[in-house]
Formats: C-alpha cells, structure tokens, sequence
C-alpha cells in the first residue's frame, strides 16, 4: 500500500529531527540505553516511537528492526522508566527555577541536582529552600537568631554561649532571656541539620541496612487474624513483600501497632561526624541539636519515607503478581466447537442455567433447584437431562463461588444419565456479578436478568475466557493478593496494559468481536470500536482489512496501529487471516514468488518447505530481496505456514472432569492431578477438585532453590500435588509438588 512504502525510512528521519530538536532527550535514551542494555540508536528509535503514538503492542511486533526484537514486557518497562525521568527531569528545572528566583542559587546546588538520579534526591535538595509552614526555626528567624545560630554552628567562637546570648535578648520580638534565645538559636541549627540532603541521603541508606520494623498486638475483636505478628520484629531490607501488606492492614485495622527501629548509636555518630567539631564553648550545645534534630525531625520523617517506601515497593510486586497471574489466565485455550451448559451455582434461588452454542450465542435458559434447602435433584436431573440431550450439550461449566460443591456433586450424578459423553470444568467466577449487574451486560443480554447474565458470562469464560474476561474490570478477578489495598489507579494502569497485550498477541476477529474487545486492539478506542460494530453490521461483514480505512474516526494512524492485530476470517486476502502487517504484504508476496509459490499455496499450505529454501538462500539475501529486515521476514514466514493460527491453542487446555472428590476422601500421600488457580509471593493455590483449594508453600515447589513461586508456576498449569497434610476443621490442604516421584 502507498500509504506504508518507505515507512521505516521516513519514521528514523523524523526522529533525528525530532531528536535535534529536543536537545537532552539525547541524555535520556543513554541513561536508557545502559539499564536495559540497549545500543543507544535502540533507544532513541523507541523513544521516538512513543512520543510518536505508537502504542506497545505495534512497537514490539511491526518494529522489531528499529529495536532489536525487544518484547512488549521490555518496551513497557522502558516507557514507564522513560516517563520517570522525564518526570524527574522537569522536576529539576522546576526546583532550579524556584531556587534562582529566591536568588540562593550557585555552583554546588547546579552539581549536586545534575548528579540527582531520584526525585527522592531532588526533593532532599530542595528541602532547604522549600516554603514551610510555621516552625520553631521559622519563629526563630522572625525573632533575629538566625545570626546567633551560625556562631553556635560555626563552632569558632572563644567566648561563653549565655554571653552571646544576652546580645539577642529583644522583649519585642519575643526572646525574653538567656535561655530564648538559645533554645531559639538550636532550633534553626536542628533545621539546618534536618533538611541537609548529602545527610538524608547517607541516613536513608544506613535505614535501608540496618533498620527493622516492629510491631506489637492490639488486643481487640479482630486481633486473632494477626497472632502472628505479635512481637514481631524484622529487619526491612530482608521483609517479603506479602507480609508488609499484611503488616499494614493490621494497622489499618487497628490491631497492630507498627513502627521503625534503628539504634541511635548507629546513627548519631554520622551526624556528629558531619557536624561536631572541637569547641569547649559550643560542643555541648551542637550534640545537644544533634539529638534533638535526629529525634524530632530526622527520624519521624524518615520513619514515614521507610515505611511509604516499603508499601510501594509492596504493592508494585502485588500488582506485578496481578500481573503475572492475569495473563495466562487471559490467555487460557478456548474450547472450540463445544456446546457449552453454564451453571451458576446457588441455595436457596436455585442454580441458573445458560446453554451456548459454538458461537457463544445463547440457545436457552433454566433455573432449577438441586441444592439446598429445596434439594429437588430428581426434578433437576430431568429438566437438564432433556436440556442437554436437546441440544447436545459437550461441557458443563460450573462458578466456583457459593454452592460450587453442592452443584459440582449434582453434575457429577447427572452425567451418569446422559447418553452421551458429557465432562465439566470448574469456571472461576470472580467478577461475573459485577458484568451481570454491569451496563455493558445489560446491552448485551437485555432479555435476561442479571442471574441469568452471570450463568451466560461462566459459559462464555469456558469457550472463551480471552474475549469474556475482558468485559469485567479487571481488579474483580481473583489472581492476586491484597488488591482492594492496591493503589486502584495503578493496578487498574497496570492491569488493563496486560489485557491490551493478550488481546494484541492473539489478534482479534474483525467480524465476531465485541466492542469490548475491539477497545483493547492497538491503536483503537471505545468510540471507533462502536465504529467498527456499527459498519458491520450495515454491511454484514469484512471482506478485507482495507475496509478498515472507510470506518469513521479510523484515519491512517490508527489505521497502521491496529491492522496488523484484526483478522478477516474466510475474506478477499488469505494474508487478513494472519498477523502479517498490510504494510509487509507486497514483501509477503515477492517472498513467495521469489520461491514459486501463491497465495493459494498458504491457503492450502503447501508452503511447508520454504524455510528450508530460505536457509539455503541465506536468511539476510532473502529479506534484503524482499525489502525487509530478518525479524519481519521471520514473522511473515511464520504466518504464512500457519494463517490464522491461534497461540492459545499450544497452552495448557482446561483440566476436565467427569468425577468428583471431597476433602473426606482426601488422605495424606495421595496423588492428584490439579490446576494452578493462584500464584502468590508464598506459594500457590492448587484446585484439586474438591470444594477448597490446596496451598503449595514455596518450600514445597521446587527441589531446587527458587525465590519466587513464579519462577516455576502459572496460572492454569496442570500439575500433579501429593497431599502433605490436611485439616477439615479448618478447610486447610497442604500440598507438594517437589514429593511427587518423576
């Protein structure tokens, strides 16, 4: 297309100009060039790229060339760092305005802000020169003692302090007597002290070393939760993060009082090195502010900078989990060409029943009562037996929220009346009451009740969890820890990235998909993905990307970052059915008519021994003939000898069931296959068909030393467990992997 030909080139000319222009961005791509291990023209391409627009998704796939084949995990962690110290960056120049303009600015405040690498320093050297609120040094100042406090710190005077004292004796201003004007006097030397940045920086790393957080319990109604902290102590720098989590909603409980201790004799030393000198006059006095300063103000604020630290560091590796274990979940196999039954399960109003065809369309609705305290099994097992047999029923998904063992037990005795061969799955539920009573759900299932909704939205997680899930706010999906505590804006930030790369790395039907789908494709928003819905459905469907183009609000630009990431299924060009860029077509099919073959031949795929035939011409000869760089070539071939594949398919498929255990069946050796449900920094959730999930500690994972349980699990692996310990008074499993013999 016209619209793509020497796109690359013109993309690394506007950049240099772009570049020359800006100045010290160069500063930041070397700074990024180094701690991502990047060559520098690396940096600056992906710099350009997103300041350009260019969203994560496109970059990591349509631009391997411009960036050495990083994946989009890497370029996301380079723009989150990119912002950083652009943030950081205009923070200078602000704190270096405001300085200059209250006319203190000179050599050595320049040296040190340009050798800040934190905004945490930037504000240290700030301190000082920041507006306060009232103080006691403030009072001070406004009394004349600042004069008075630069003897006493100098430490060069010959003559007694209560003698220089008494010249700043001034009834109007307020120092009344020897000991104002000292007290006065100290007072601004503690400030001094406090907000000295080369002082903080050296105390917060001694903090980082040697500090420990302690807490002790506070007896009340909720207080048994956290037993375990009870005169707890340990030091901050080995704290899993998990527990500082748990340690603050402790607090916040008002079931723990937490704090920071360090010794004083660590710490005081490093003041009196910086400030004490020589002087029988004033020595006494300056270790006097040194203490003072230490415990009123250095200490209690950095006290709040250690623990606000720690929450931050703790809720960035809950979130990363979040993270960690959203993504396969998200991408979970879909269950093709299944007739799906979902089962909400429920007491006393009944479970709700939703049937689905292969398409996910709704083919009818049920309510029975098998549970609980109207237990009409028999009744049940009739009405879902004809369902079933009516409309030849594959699957049953079952929610795995209240009444989950109840209908699990019922399913299990109905499949023993079927006919045919029927199996079922437990659906994690999490969120489906929240898309149920949702707006969206509301539009797509008008005619049903929100009950009803929920029992389509499990049937749907089965047959596609990619394309339900993502209906729901993300946060609602239970796969972490401690996330109503998260920071909600930067979970969400975070979260909604991880969908927008699932959806971007499996690539999406033009003519099937939602609207919800369509708002996470690269390069699309909510109203062109209405667009999108709406020109469909007026023409009945694609018959190639290039339609795309006559879409309202899609221009060019979202045109380029999205197209490569829709597919038309069945279309005018076999290439729209693969991941192939519209920009890389015309390279695609020089390449195989380089080697004589057609487009029919990829429909047909006939094209299997290409790579031999490119390795044998030589990889770099063949994508210079073509006009592309080896990675596009790399892709292209791919795609072309598997068009329209899904990635999905080659995960691990959804355990399914025909029996069912209890956890009175449950005896300590057994052996049992099971799906990893939740990965957490201590271990992991392993549902092993019974109504509680087993805990895998950490310990129990590997043979092998591994400091994360992620290291070695995902959500949605099937493994095998041995039961290493169980307690039904309290519906605790404990659970092996590294005891199973290989």
């Amino acid at each position: 297309m016209d619209f793509f030909k020497n796109n690359l080139f013109f993309l690394i000319f506007y950049y240099k100009l772009l570049m020359l222009l800006r100045g010290k961005g160069m500063d930041i791509a070397e700074i990024l060039s180094k701690e991502f291990n990047l060559r520098i023209d690396y940096s600056k391409n992906i710099i350009f790229l997103l300041d350009d627009g260019a969203t994560v998704p496109f970059i990591s796939r349509y631009r391997k060339e411009m960036h050495g084949s990083c994946d989009d995990q890497t370029i996301r962690e380079f723009s989150e760092r990119l912002s950083y110290l652009r943030n950081l960056q205009k923070r200078k120049h602000e704190v270096e305005k405001s300085i200059k303009e209250q006319d203190k600015w000179n050599e050595e405040i320049e040296k040190m802000l340009e050798n800040a690498k934190t905004l945490t320093e930037v504000e240290d050297i700030y301190r000082p020169y920041k507006p306060k609120r009232k103080t006691r040094a403030s009072i001070a100042k406004e009394k004349g003692l600042e004069p008075f406090a630069k003897i006493i710190l100098d430490q060069e005077t010959k003559e007694d302090i209560e003698n220089i004292a008494i010249r700043y004796i001034n009834e109007e201003k307020g120092v009344l007597s020897v000991e104002d004007a000292i007290n006065g006097a100290l007072d601004i030397i503690a400030e001094i002290m406090s907000d000295n940045a080369i002082l903080r920086k050296e105390l917060r790393e001694i903090f980082n070393e040697y500090a420990v957080i302690s807490c002790n319990l506070i007896e009340n109604e909720n207080s048994k939760t956290y037993e375990i902290y009870s005169n707890f102590s340990q030091q901050i720098k080995n704290i899993p993060s998990h527990r500082i989590l748990a340690i603050n909603r402790g607090e916040q409980d008002k079931c723990l009082n937490v704090k920071i201790i360090i010794d004083n004799k660590i710490i005081i030393p490093i003041i009196e090195k910086m400030y004490l000198k020589e002087n029988k006059f004033t020595e006494k006095y300056v270790k006097k502010t040194i203490i003072d300063s230490y415990e009123r103000l250095i200490f209690p604020s950095l006290e709040r900078e250690c623990r606000s630290e720690l929450t931050d560091k703790a809720n960035e590796q809950a979130i990363k989990m979040f993270e960690v274990n959203l993504k396969p979940l998200l991408l979970q196999p879909p269950l093709k060409d299944r007739v799906i039954l979902g089962l909400d399960p429920a007491y006393r109003t009944g479970c709700k029943i939703a049937i689905i065809d292969k398409n996910s369309d709704v083919l009818d609705t049920a309510v029975v009562y098998p549970t609980p305290p109207q237990s009409k099994t028999e009744e049940s097992i009739n009405i879902l037996k004809q369902l079933i047999e009516k409309y030849n029923v594959n699957t049953i998904a079952i929610g795995n929220g209240t009444a989950s063992k109840e209908a699990e037990i019922f399913v299990s005795e109905l499949i023993k009346h079927i006919n045919h061969k029927v199996d079922y799955a437990m659906v994690n539920e999490a969120g489906a009451s929240v898309y149920s009573a949702s707006k969206l759900g509301a539009k797509e299932f008008p005619d049903y009740d929100v009950a009803l909704r929920s029992a389509i939205s499990i049937a749907r997680r089965l047959a596609d969890p990619l394309a339900e899930l993502i209906k729901i706010d993300t946060r609602s999906i239970g796969v972490g820890q401690y996330q109503h505590d998260m920071p909600q804006n930067r979970l969400k930030e975070v979260l909604d990235n991880t969908v927008e790369d699932c959806v971007n790395s499996v690539g999406v039907d033009l003519n099937t998909a939602s609207a919800s789908l369509l708002n996470f494709v690269s390069g699309l928003n909510s109203q062109i993905a209405e667009n999108i819905i709406k020109f469909r459905n007026k023409n009945k469907k694609f018959k190639n990307r290039e339609q795309l183009l006559e879409v309202p609000k899609l221009g060019p630009k979202a045109y380029e970052q999205s197209a490569g990431f829709l597919r038309v299924i069945g279309g005018d060009n076999i290439l729209d059915n693969t991941a192939v860029h519209p920009e890389s077509y015309q390279p695609a099919l020089k390449l195989l008519e380089m080697f004589e073959y057609t487009p029919k031949d990829v429909i047909e795929k006939n094209i299997y021994l290409i790579t031999e035939k490119i390795k044998m011409f030589g990889e770099e000869k063949v994508a210079e003939k073509i006009g592309v760089g080896v990675p596009t070539l790399r892709d292209i071939v791919n795609e072309l000898l598997k068009p329209g594949r899904d990635i999905r398919d080659d995960l691990p498929k959804p355990e399914l069931r025909s029996d069912i255990l209890s956890m009175e069946d449950l005896k300590e050796g057994m052996i049992l296959k099971g799906v990893v449900r939740n990965v957490i920094d201590f271990g992991a959730f392993i549902d092993i068909g019974v109504h509680q999930d087993g805990l895998v500690h950490i310990s129990e994972i590997s043979k092998n030393y591994i400091k994360h349980p992620s290291e070695v699990l995902t959500v949605g692996d099937n493994v095998n467990v041995k039961i290493i310990g169980v307690d039904a008074d309290k519906k605790r499993i404990s659970l092996s992997i590294k005891q199973v013999e290989i």
